[in-house]
């Protein structure tokens, strides 16, 4: 296309680090709108596309949900109303990504100890092998 205010999906794509049947995906399940046809039924999108695709890129890079960033962009399409609803959205997934860090945590101590612990032998007594079967972590031995 030559017209560099009318993108194809592949320019879309290339200029948001996103692949083709992601487009398509964000399109079927509505974060991103129908685009309009060709006369030969080609897609093509504009700079409100690339801005509403790197949007919903960047929040998937951060961690949100396909419902919060479904949440967020229907705020940002009415620009007039409080952002108290984003925050609140944004303070919920912080609690979400401690919490993990938190399991993560906990996890990386019994995985340091279960190393430790193994001197080599038989893979029969392995102690990693136990813990990830779930023997060890579980019993904390």
């Amino acid at each position: 296309m030559s017209d560099p205010a009318r993108l194809a999906i592949g320019d879309l794509a290339r200029q948001t680090g996103t692949k083709v049947n992601t487009v398509r995906f964000y399109e079927d399940i509505g974060l991103l709108p129908c685009p309009m046809r060709t006369a030969s039924g080609r897609r093509i999108y504009n700079a409100a596309d690339v801005r509403r695709l790197s949007f919903i890129r960047h929040g998937r890079t951060l961690g949100f949900s396909v419902d919060e960033i479904r949440s967020l962009l229907a705020l940002s399409d009415q620009p007039e109303r409080d952002c108290g609803e984003a925050a609140a959205i944004a303070r919920q997934h912080l609690r979400d990504i401690e919490e993990r860090i938190a399991r993560l945590q906990t996890l990386r101590s019994a995985l340091v100890g279960v190393a430790a612990s193994c001197d080599g032998g038989r893979a029969a007594d392995c102690r990693v092998i136990e813990a990830i079967a779930g023997v060890a972590l579980l019993n904390n031995e």
